[in-house]
């Protein structure tokens, strides 16, 4: 969409937004003024988190003055201009937290790697402070975490800023068949950061649109199955979904142990990378914790060697082949990275396979019901809720504000599943996982391929509440399923809307995917803007 197109279409937008039975959106009151005083010359909001660390560090840029930047564009384009409806709630003591840093450094105490970045936190993911954690939902309105997220603690000890929480798609996406991506009754409907009539995809939405809009220097997302990588490539940003048990899943409000997962959203692969390095670290605690020697890598000096001479990389054709115009742009990726020196094994023989979405729903819907009843039950006796079949009776009660876009069939089909104990769960987890670590193990090998390359998926749908989500295709479902490592980085504009490059590999293969995804993000050279308009 053009400049004047979208100017000619806010008006449009907001008066959607004055007619929607959705939520007013928070107050901004609960920011710093909205214009900060003596601004940091030349800030941009399309700067990437390493070249704002490199500022703080020789002392050109202060952790308030950038936090006070970000709070005043959250203030500007989230809560008025297109209503972005990206962050859901602020930190109170933001600026305070900046000002403590502040002191940190100037007392020369030894900063963290994120010192002073500010980065917003996906409301699915517990916080110890005077935030609430409810994954969008007004059935946890009012629960304050006991503790922070063990990830969220080494953001912390790593000098961030934490921002605010980011709105995603309630429950991150799990409740309904017919849902509109980015639509939760505590926050509203998210959009699209590059046009607001459009879909910002999901459930990682506000964290996507955060990023991409410069509302913060880094987001936190989570994934199940393309809630990273889906609206990181439709808001043109850099996501990664980390290979299982990488990132401790303890402290988030959980679908499905065996796809769940948290990971870095960003502006730049090198961002991510850097991301990474703080959010990677083994939890005794969490069952699914990788194997000890995985931990402490190097990612983002992996990202800085990047080079892709003599890599080889194989081309999942599939997906998009039936649609000419994503077809001719998966071209240019290629030939992009046929010139910085990679060999490409083109049209791999690859077929989705009909049966697996249904298998991964089936285990999702079983494991939804035991994890999500499980951490429930952490929550205070006597509150409103604390099983999924409390849910799903709050929601009918408050049906005006919580089922007014669309219902909870996936939450009731879930609900009347048994334990994980069913021979029908073992047999599709069984299935899964055959089929999407087989698939992929034995392309890569007998392709003697480095990673897996796809489009991530199509450009933004227009948002519809009435239909749902009209999607345009995906390939995260193998390695969401498979546990595997994704890493999309923007690929190109399709019609004036962003598409990201899938790269995708074995298990704890992140470094490598960093790698090829940076020398790849070097030789397309920038893009267009990808921010919201300023």
């Amino acid at each position: 969409m053009r400049r004047r197109q979208l100017l000619q279409a806010l008006p449009m937008v907001l008066a959607a937004c004055a007619r929607s039975p959705e939520p007013a959106p928070p107050p901004a009151a609960d920011a710093a003024p909205r214009r900060p005083a003596n601004p940091p010359a030349a800030l941009d909001a399309d700067a990437p988190a390493t070249a704002l660390a490199a500022r703080l560090a020789r002392g050109e840029l202060s952790a308030r003055a950038l936090t006070q930047f970000y709070l005043e564009r959250i203030g500007r384009l989230d809560r008025q201009g297109p209503v972005l409806h990206a962050v859901l709630e602020i930190h109170p003591e933001a600026l305070a937290q900046a000002d403590a840093l502040d002191r940190e450094r100037a007392a020369g105490r030894t900063p963290g790697k994120l010192h002073g970045l500010p980065v917003l936190i996906k409301d699915n993911i517990e916080t110890r402070d005077r935030m609430m954690t409810t994954a969008g939902s007004r059935a946890l309105e009012g629960w304050y975490a006991p503790d922070d997220a063990p990830l969220v603690a080494r953001l912390r000890a790593a000098g961030a800023v934490i921002l605010g929480k980011s709105n995603l798609s309630e429950w991150a996406n799990i409740r309904s068949t017919h849902s509109s991506s980015g639509w939760s009754a505590r926050g509203g409907q998210c959009r699209n950061a590059r046009d607001p009539l459009r879909s910002p995809s999901g459930s990682s939405s506000g964290s996507a649109v955060g990023v991409a809009a410069g509302l913060c220097a880094l987001a936190v997302g989570t994934e199940t199955d393309g809630s990273i990588v889906s609206p990181a490539s439709v808001n043109g940003i850099v996501g990664l979904k980390p290979t299982l048990g990488l990132v401790s899943r303890r402290g988030i409000v959980p679908i499905a142990h065996s796809q769940d997962t948290a990971g870095p959203m960003a502006r730049s692969v090198g961002d991510a990378a850097l991301l990474l390095d703080v959010l990677c670290a083994r939890d005794p605690q969490d069952p699914g914790a990788a194997p000890d020697n995985r931990f402490g890598l190097d990612y983002a000096g992996a990202a800085a060697g990047a080079d892709l001479r003599g890599a080889r990389l194989g081309v999942l054709r599939s997906y998009f082949k039936d649609n000419a115009g994503l077809d001719a742009l998966l071209d240019a990726s290629l030939q992009t990275l046929r010139t910085a020196g990679a060999e490409i094994v083109d049209a791999l023989p690859f077929t989705p396979d009909p049966k697996l979405d249904a298998a991964e729903l089936e285990v999702l819907l079983y494991e939804l019901k035991a994890d999500l009843d499980a951490w429930m039950m952490r929550l205070p006796p006597g509150f409103r809720v604390r099983s999924l079949a409390d849910v799903i009776r709050f929601d009918r009660e408050h049906a005006d504000v919580e089922l007014a876009p669309f219902g909870q069939e996936l939450f009731e089909r879930a609900q009347a599943k048994g334990s994980l104990q069913d021979a029908a769960y073992r047999q599709a987890r069984a299935y899964c996982v055959r089929v999407a670590r087989g698939t992929l193990d034995t392309l890569r090998r007998q392709h003697r391929v480095d990673a897996l390359l796809s489009l991530t998926g199509g450009p933004a749908w227009l948002i519809d509440t009435v239909n749902g989500d009209a999607f345009t295709g995906s390939c995260s479902t193998y390695p969401a399923v498979a546990g595997y490592p994704h890493l999309t980085v923007p690929a190109a504009m399709y019609r004036g809307l962003p598409v990201g490059l899938s790269f995708i590999g074995g298990a704890f293969d992140e470094a490598r995917l960093l790698r090829l995804g940076a020398a790849f993000e070097t030789a397309r050279g920038p893009l267009p803007a990808l921010r919201a308009p300023a």
